[in-house]
């Protein structure tokens, strides 16, 4: 498998530290609301790759953090007359409806941060003992110059952002390019003891610290959106590197882009600003999913109704070709393959090649996405809808849909169809009329059951229903 590395700047092989294991972290939300779409796109990506890891046979440690003390938080608890913990827990269990509901496996470890106070205020000793962070009256901050290699993500030099950096003349702080690693608690603010007071951490620091508690000083894989390589993965870098005598922090970083709505940055002051909750009212969260894997991570995608329409169109053809294939093997035969089906069953392994192809390619889901499709029109168009197809073929067929679908979290809901004692009693009164040639009973029949929402479909084997939609 091969990932763009953002480090890099460069497809690399990907090659982990431990053979056959993949040490992997993202970053989750701030849990003072309801994730937005743009939160959404980072979940279904990093969520997808450690499926397809895990499907090439890879154990996976899979990390994402919570941030349940910031600024934001204080602030909305403040508003909302609740303490900060009370707020983080009330959206810390909304974002698991919401990621489930989005088919997003929970992480191996889902640590907060202010359940990891120990290891922050030990992170953060470590590099005021080796001169990289400096405490000034409470408050500790990282000293970016000591870090040479800093900008090394981002690409940007240090001078560069220092030229651009703005200082007040009452700033504590030693260099403008300087971050909090401890902030000093506040009237009214949470707080917690530490060597320089009560205070909280800062942003950039909880990751470093969660990282290396859950992971290791080394991991294989980061994650996260495209808006966070500067500044904050960039400062977990500096903070990991710095106190572990610069020890690479991360081999592989990877990062998605970014979320358009209508062609216009998402913002509450355009009026585009969508939460999953805000979409999910109105679409299926399997196709916002789709939408999201649809195109490549790492290219921008733009959200429109128009675009969750044709998603929500092929979501649909894919379930219509699973329901016929039920159908299908309903009526199959067990018999040998013929030479037609053995070539049919090529075809389907060779589909399946195409997928793992374009997942090796830097987690191409779009291209991973029309494998399956192939599978769907060569199913329509090469297994006999007037004949007994091989039972073998038709398996195999729905097997690697399936197999295919669940990599992506895609096209696993099964077909929830009961027919309650009158509507099959009258199917079978339907039948028993065309068998009579009583047509004016037959079409009465049919209307009656279209009228409770049930489409028949007549075929050489046999009556094929389904829910209207």
């Amino acid at each position: 498998m091969k990932i763009y590395n953002t480090m890099t700047r460069r497809k690399e092989e990907f090659v982990p530290l431990v053979p056959n294991e993949v040490k992997m972290y993202s970053c989750g939300p701030t849990v003072y609301n309801y994730i937005h779409i743009g939160n959404a796109r980072p979940l279904i990506i990093f969520d997808t790759l450690r499926r397809y890891l895990e499907y090439s046979g890879y154990k996976v440690t899979f990390v994402q953090n919570f941030t349940d003390i910031d600024d934001k938080m204080i602030n909305r608890a403040n508003e909302e007359g609740i303490t900060v913990k009370e707020l983080g827990e009330r959206f810390i269990a909304e974002y698991f409806d919401d990621a489930r509901a989005l088919g997003v496996h929970e992480a191996t470890y889902h640590p907060k941060a202010t359940e990891n106070i120990d290891a922050i205020i030990a992170l953060i000793e470590k590099l005021v003992d080796g001169g990289y962070a400096y405490n000034v009256g409470g408050n500790v901050y990282f000293s970016t110059k000591k870090f040479k290699s800093y900008g090394k993500l981002s690409k940007q030099p240090l001078e560069e952002l220092e030229a651009g950096a703005r200082i007040s003349v009452d700033d504590e702080k030693r260099d403008p390019v300087d971050f909090a690693v401890w902030k000093k608690q506040k009237p009214g603010e949470p707080a917690w003891e530490s060597p320089w007071g009560m205070g909280r951490p800062g942003w950039h620091i909880e990751c470093s610290a969660m990282a290396e508690k859950y992971l290791g000083e080394t991991i294989d894989i980061h994650s996260g959106g495209q808006d966070l390589i500067f500044p904050h993965h960039e400062n977990e870098i500096a903070q990991s590197e710095c106190a572990h005598c610069g020890k690479e922090f991360a081999r592989y970083w990877m990062h998605n882009g970014y979320i358009n709505v209508d062609n216009k940055k998402m913002s509450k002051s355009l009026g585009n600003f969508f939460t999953v909750r805000d979409i999910r009212e109105k679409y299926d969260s399997e196709v916002i999913r789709y939408f999201m894997l649809s195109a490549h991570y790492r290219n921008p995608i733009n959200f429109s109704d128009v675009l969750m329409e044709q998603s929500k169109s092929s979501v649909e053809r894919v379930y219509t070709c699973l329901e016929h294939l039920d159908f299908l093997l309903k009526n199959s035969a067990d018999r040998a393959e013929t030479e037609a089906e053995q070539a049919f069953s090529k075809k389907l392994d060779e589909c399946k090649a195409h997928f793992i192809s374009a997942m090796d390619d830097d987690l191409n889901t779009a291209d991973a996405i029309s494998a399956i499709f192939d599978i769907v029109y060569a199913s329509n168009t090469e297994l006999s809808d007037t004949e007994q197809n091989a039972k073998s073929i038709v398996e195999k067929t729905i097997g690697k849909i399936r197999e295919l679908g669940e990599v992506l979290g895609l096209f696993q809901k099964q077909a929830a169809k009961s027919l309650d004692d009158e509507i099959e009693e009258l199917i079978k009164e339907r039948d028993a009329a065309r068998a009579a040639k009583d047509w004016a009973k037959a079409d009465e029949i049919r209307d009656r059951l279209k009228s409770m929402n049930i489409i028949l479909k007549d075929t050489p084997m046999g009556v094929q229903w389904s829910y209207a939609e």
